[in-house]
């Protein structure tokens, strides 16, 4: 009988980048006077972080994965793993590695974990994390380009992935599946969970529905490629962030060595993983195929059915991909994703909340520790832990949904509240 695995805790930092109070840049206060945090830092801050509140200590882990996409270029520096053991004394000498699947990277990383306890381990940490504010717009959207095949898809516009998406909205809507007032609808929830979240990114920025809704000068249709320019709006995006995530996951075994008992946590029924072809184009860009194939997988050694599911935290690197999201779920059926967000089912008080923080558009996106970010979000609410935006009723069946790439690497993770 395979072994059950629980989520212990963990911790999130706040998300910060270009719109958030804290971010140190030109026009700031503070500029000149103190900088924002490094690599280390968060790495630092956010595995103690999970320590103290899971009541774990660092000796009590036997192995440890960082997630992390770009920390080469954006700061640098490579070999996470060893960086992470530097977080605390009592990890050294700790099996620990660094995992990398572009936006997947900190899903792969708590997948890699999970294994090692199906393996025989009893309680392991993965850490995700990204500091990608250290360059230009146009030399971070070159860096984020690698998650694509580079040397075919690079040319396609300055902002590589923004046209891609846009390129799926071209598209979704000659197919008539959802329309950009439906992605407007995406952008406005986001906000407005964000606003509620102290942690996220835009916490303290405004996007209303006929904003979000509409092409100008602060919400540009900013493309270079005239083919696909009109078809995504600068609040389609999500957001350029720094940050990191951690997430503790524990044996039955491991529970009892560390005094906790199964009902104090949120089991993990089932990983799904799946990888799609790097070189090639998806078949029908109307789908998000390899996600649908993860969830697939997860939902069915889970034994849940989507609809079963009372909240999820899905990929929205742009908004058009929530909305693909709900179908590769199983959320919706496919060609009906518009069905719920036009009737406010995603919304916070709707009857399947999704990205109830803000998600990638709000909360934000530090690549590496997204994945992670979202099995924090979806235990969270599990456990009423998620103060001003707590679901009225506590979940018991949960996903999240983890992309890199154009629907490259996807991951699904289903959880149980006890």
């Amino acid at each position: 009988m395979q072994r059950r695995v629980f989520i212990v805790g963990g911790a999130n930092t706040a998300f910060i980048g270009k719109g958030h109070p804290d971010f140190i840049w030109k026009k700031h206060p503070d500029f000149g006077k103190r900088e924002n945090p490094t690599t280390e830092e968060y790495l630092t801050k956010v595995a103690n972080d999970a320590f103290k509140n899971t009541g774990v200590s660092a000796e009590a882990i036997d192995s440890m994965a960082v997630g992390n996409f770009t920390g080469e270029l954006f700061v640098k520096q490579g070999h996470l793993g060893a960086a992470l053991v530097g977080a605390h004394p009592g990890l050294m000498n700790k099996p620990s590695m660094r995992v990398e699947g572009a936006c997947a990277s900190g899903a792969l990383a708590v997948n890699s974990v999970y294994k090692n306890i199906l393996a025989g381990e009893d309680v392991t940490l993965a850490v995700g994390v990204e500091v990608q504010t250290t360059v230009s717009a146009r030399e971070g959207g070159d860096y984020l380009a690698r998650a694509s095949h580079y040397r075919r898809q690079r040319s396609i516009d300055d902002f590589t992935f923004p046209a891609l998406f846009a390129r799926r909205m071209k598209a979704i809507s000659a197919a008539g599946h959802f329309t950009m007032d439906d992605t407007a609808r995406v952008v406005a929830k986001a906000y407005a969970n964000g606003n509620l979240n102290p942690l996220a990114h835009m916490t303290k920025a405004k996007m209303p529905y006929e904003v979000a809704s509409q092409a100008s000068e602060k919400n540009p249709c900013f493309l270079g490629n005239a083919e696909f320019k009109d078809y995504l709006r600068m609040s389609d995006c999500s957001q350029v962030s720094d940050g990191a995530s951690a997430v503790i996951l524990a044996s039955e075994e491991g529970l009892k060595k560390l005094g906790k008992k199964p009902e104090d946590c949120v089991e993990i029924l089932a990983v799904g993983q799946a990888t799609g072809n790097l070189y090639t184009d998806a078949e029908d860009a109307t789908k998000m195929s390899t996600s649908g194939a993860a969830a697939r997988k997860a939902l069915e050694a889970a034994g849940v059915s989507a609809k079963q599911l009372e909240v999820a935290e899905v990929h929205d690197c742009f908004s058009i991909a929530e909305l693909l999201m709900y179908e590769a779920l199983g959320i919706a059926d496919y060609g009906e994703a518009k069905t719920l967000i036009r009737e406010g089912a995603t919304n916070l008080d709707g009857r399947i909340p999704v990205n109830t923080g803000g998600g990638l558009i709000s909360f934000g996106h530090p690549v590496g520790a997204t994945g992670i970010k979202q099995l924090m979000e979806v235990y969270r609410q599990m456990k009423g832990q998620c103060g001003d935006y707590q679901m009225k009723k506590i979940p018991t069946l949960g996903a999240c949904l983890n992309m890199g790439g154009d629907d490259k690497t996807a991951v699904c993770t289903v959880l149980k509240n006890l």
